[in-house]
């Protein structure tokens, strides 16, 4: 790959200029850094699971889903990095290890999702962006909002979309029978690694941890701030044409950023301009941005709850369906 200087240009304003060694340190991928961060991800989880295990009440039992949802998160921000042949510099770890120990366990393919998320990049935010559907409906309502809040923090929505994709991939054939084969061919993976998953608990002696630990966040915390983030990265943008302005940059401090956009999904603008920087040199790419004056030009809010107040301005309620989920495995995960 080469290193000369990346220029993103849509208009004739100043645009991002990189030296050749900046170029050239963003582009640089590391094979230790991705199995931390895999290792780190999945350590969180069965941290938060000992907690509740080992010390069983309410507010443990609060924390170790909200943990545990947050690193499922993760996890598909991890696969999507995958996606990029950012998260190991190895092909074949990234390509393996990206889809197996990531994208599956939380029911996301990595092989599906790689086309439709680069399509996204090509096209964001214009008329053939695959995402677009999850940005245009807002603003809404505050009462839209919430409804969807809770239709995602009682399962609802982590369930009806897992169903969903059940339906499509067994398709209409009137064989019972060749409807389930088609339905395990396309989740085998899925569900061998939520088996591995069940058996580390099982033979913990705590196999309802599998269900209580690792279902209910998937179903739950999982969906909620799989919405706010898919908010907070497109929607009631400054200009859908200037790439400075069609994606946000959330600046969050550590506490949110451990609830709510793990591994620094919160620098998405910088992530759409430096798409082959892996996300741990994110907040380096930030920096080099900000050095080039270009702060007044970004789309950048100072936290989640200014995206919020935006994203729910709209007075009205007309049946507003503001972010209807994709129907594509892995779609809309960041």
């Amino acid at each position: 790959m080469t290193s000369l200087p990346s220029v993103i240009a849509m208009n004739v304003e100043p645009q991002p200029i990189l030296t050749p060694e900046q170029d050239a340190y963003l582009r640089e991928r590391s094979d230790w850094m991705g199995a931390y961060l895999v290792l780190h991800a999945w350590g969180m989880i069965a941290l938060a699971m000992a907690f509740f295990v080992a010390w069983p009440n309410p507010l443990s039992f609060i924390v170790a889903v909200v943990v545990i949802g947050g690193r499922q998160l993760g996890l598909a921000i991890l696969m999507h990095d995958a996606a990029h042949r950012a998260l190991f510099k190895n092909t074949r770890l990234n390509d393996t290890l990206g889809a197996f120990l990531c994208g599956w366990p939380v029911g996301a393919s990595l092989t599906l999702y790689r086309p439709y998320h680069l399509s996204h990049h090509r096209h964001t935010q214009q008329a053939e962006d695959p995402d677009l559907i999850l940005s245009a409906p807002f603003p809404i309502t505050r009462q839209s909002f919430w409804r969807k809040m809770r239709r995602d923090i009682l399962g609802i929505t982590g369930y009806q979309r897992r169903m969903e994709f059940f339906r499509t991939e067994m398709g209409t054939d009137p064989s019972p029978w060749q409807r389930l084969k088609k339905l395990m061919a396309a989740e085998k993976y899925f569900f061998l690694s939520n088996l591995a998953i069940f058996s580390v608990t099982a033979a913990a002696g705590v196999w309802w941890a599998y269900f209580v630990l690792w279902l209910l966040p998937l179903l739950t915390w999982y969906q909620v701030i799989s919405r706010v983030r898919n908010i907070a990265e497109h929607a009631v943008v400054g200009d859908n044409h200037d790439r400075l302005r069609n994606t946000r940059t959330t600046l969050a401090h550590w506490g949110m950023r451990m609830v709510l956009a793990p591994y620094w999904v919160n620098y998405h603008l910088e992530h759409h301009l430096f798409v082959f920087t892996p996300c741990w040199k994110l907040p380096a790419a930030h920096r080099m941005l900000m050095a080039q004056g270009l702060g007044p030009r970004m789309e950048l809010a100072t936290g989640y709850l200014q995206v919020l107040r935006l994203a729910t301005s709209k007075t009205h309620d007309h049946g507003d369906t503001g972010g209807v989920q994709p129907k594509r495995k892995g779609a809309a995960l960041i």
